[in-house]
Formats: structure tokens, sequence, C-alpha cells
């Protein structure tokens, strides 16, 4: 795939924070730290809904992925869909769905975007042909639906799926890669990759990498920085317009960090960030299990006990690591007084979104 300048104005069809835009427009450093900023304080307000307790069961948070999320939803349009996967709430809020509906949504209140009934993994605007799933690998049989129902009703209409590394382990996105380029679908594939599975290293559980598969398929391939949103920008319009083109479907892999770790209360990411209370913790209870009379042999004990301190080593390095963080970088970008005035509106409106949703509990 061709790079754009780094910093040149994109043309793109966008979708503003507020609602559909429709209009061919440039966008710029601005627009997109604007967007990020948003999913950022939207997400940071949904933990701390989480661990009021207003909000049952697990969260996974998107943070450390608003560059992949507002980089392509910056090249789509009215009648584009996107399929997402546990992690939806930076692309939705880059979309424009109402913050209060998803706010209200997870809270189980009746006046949810399902009326309260799917919880945060499975979010879903009809208005914006948007919809997550909770099933790892799912996202992307539901975009190659979307991009045949696009390319059947609405001519020029393209697909995006979202998804993780750990789904390229999962057979229905394997065929669905090769049925999306048998049928030269108008689809980009977007993959997520932060290099976990849960809590297995990707690479210790996977043959080969993303892009070598995609092309396998005999797909167009990226590989791109995913904290670098411009990077990201330019390489999903370029995707997509290929698709809109009537060219067919492209993959982009995007490394990004798991800034909270598998779930809210990410055990590793615990003893990571509080090592002297949860780490020795979480080692006791493994002390324990080891000295434990039944179970494996002590070689298997002892390498697990190794396998552990080698994730807790990388999860704390990758703690440590702020380059990481999309909006650090973004920030930069922009400048400290443009990113504080934007990153400002985005916790005022947020606010209110909360303060909204709730009244109806």
């Amino acid at each position: 795939m061709r790079r754009r300048r780094a910093g040149a104005p994109l043309r793109v069809g966008c979708i503003d924070a507020f609602g559909w835009r429709y209009a061919d427009r440039r966008m710029d450093h601005l627009d997109l730290f604007r967007q990020m900023a948003r999913a950022r304080a939207f997400e940071d307000a949904v933990a701390a809904l989480w661990r009021q307790g207003r909000i049952a069961g697990e969260m996974h948070l998107g943070t450390g992925e608003e560059a992949v999320a507002a980089g392509v939803v910056a090249g789509l349009r009215r009648g584009d869909g996107v399929a997402l996967d546990h992690r939806p709430t930076p692309v939705l809020t880059a979309l424009g769905v109402d913050l209060v509906l998803m706010l209200a949504e997870m809270l189980g209140l009746e006046a949810g975007l399902t009326r309260g009934r799917a919880g945060h993994m499975h979010l879903m605007s009809k208005a914006h042909l948007a919809a997550s799933s909770g099933i790892v690998g799912s996202s992307a049989p539901l975009g190659a639906g979307f991009a045949l129902a696009g390319r059947t009703l609405r001519p020029g209409a393209v697909a995006v799926a979202f998804f993780g590394d750990g789904a390229m382990n999962q057979g229905m996105l394997l065929e669905t890669l090769n049925l999306a380029s048998a049928w030269q679908l108008p689809i980009l594939f977007v993959c997520k990759d932060n290099g976990w599975a849960i809590t297995t290293r990707t690479d210790a559980v996977s043959g080969g990498d993303p892009v070598t598969r995609a092309k396998a398929f005999g797909l167009p391939a990226a590989d791109v920085d995913g904290v670098d949103v411009w990077a990201v920008a330019s390489a999903a319009a370029e995707a997509i317009d290929r698709a809109r083109r009537g060219r067919g479907p492209s993959f982009l892999r995007a490394r990004v960090p798991r800034l909270d770790g598998h779930f809210l209360g990410d055990a590793l990411v615990r003893a990571a960030r509080s090592p002297a209370e949860d780490g020795r913790q979480l080692l006791g209870d493994v002390t324990s299990a080891v000295l434990s009379r039944t179970g494996g042999g002590l070689g298997d004990r002892a390498r697990s006990v190794v396998r552990l301190l080698d994730l807790m080593r990388r999860a704390r390095r990758e703690d440590r690591d702020t380059r990481r963080d999309p909006l650090e970088r973004a920030r930069s970008s922009v400048g400290e007084g443009p990113a504080a005035r934007l990153e400002e509106e985005a916790l005022a409106d947020v606010g209110r979104a909360v303060e909204l949703a709730g009244r109806g509990a």
C-alpha cells in the first residue's frame, strides 16, 4: 500500500463526534485527537461506574486503541457497516453513537441502546450499522455480511471488521478471510494486535503472524503502529477507498498496547502496578498450589511458576511504557494548549452524558 506523507491532510468522508457528517473534507490532527480524547474520557467514565458497582459483570475497555478507532472511522461514511469485538466503545464513540444511550445500556436501563439487555460487549446501533459481539472472531463473518449487503443494496458502501490478534486463531475468522478474497467483498479487516490472548502471549500459541496469514489469502495487507493515529488513518483511508472502487478486501494490522489488561481488575495488571500488595497475594496463592500434595509433578509446577513470573515481568514492563499510550503520542502532535482544550471539552461532554444516564437509574 502507498503511504501518505505524515501530517498531510486527508480528504475523507468522515463522521463528526456529535453526529453524522457526510461531506468530503480535510482531516487534521485536531479532528483525530478530538475523537481520541472523547473515547478515552468515555472509557474513564465507564471504568469509574464499574468500580462503583453500577455496571455488572466483566468490563473490557479499549484503552490504548483510540488511535485505531479514530483513524479508521475517519474514512467511513453513511451506509458503511462496522462489526466490533468485545471492546467496542472507542469505535462507537467515534461513530457518534449517543453516549447516554450507551451508558444506559451498560447500566441495564430500559432506555439503553437495546433496552438494557445486551451489556457492554454487545452494544449495537442500527442507525450507524454498527454491532458488537463478545464471541471471539465473530466480527469477521458479521463484517462480511455487512459488506455483502452493502454491495447489493448500497453500491459504494464498505464494511470494517475489528478484532484482536487472539481472534486470528479462530476458524470462522480465517474462513471469512478466504471468502472475502474469493468474493472480492468490500471490507477492511482491522487486527488490533496487543500481543495478548487474554493471559497468554499470542506468539506462544500462534504460527506465523497476522499480516503473513492475510497475504496468504490474497489480501493486500499493511502493518502500522496503532499508537500513531496518522499512520492508521492513512493506511485505512487507502484500503477503504480501494474497497469503494470495487477492488476487494484489505487487511490492516495495528500494533496497540493493552493499558488496562484483558478486563478491569486483571490480576496481572494489578500485580504489575502494585507488586507489594497484589503481586505478593498472587505469588502466595501460586506458592500454596506448588506445595499442594495433589496436582502435577514438581517439574511442571516449577515451570508454571517461571512462566507466571515472566508474564508478570512483561506486564510490568508494558505498564511502565507510557510511550505506547496513543493519547500521549497524539497530544505531542497537536500541542499542549489545543490538546488541553479538546480534552476539557471531551470531559464535559462525557460528564453530561453520565449525569443524564444516571437520572434514569
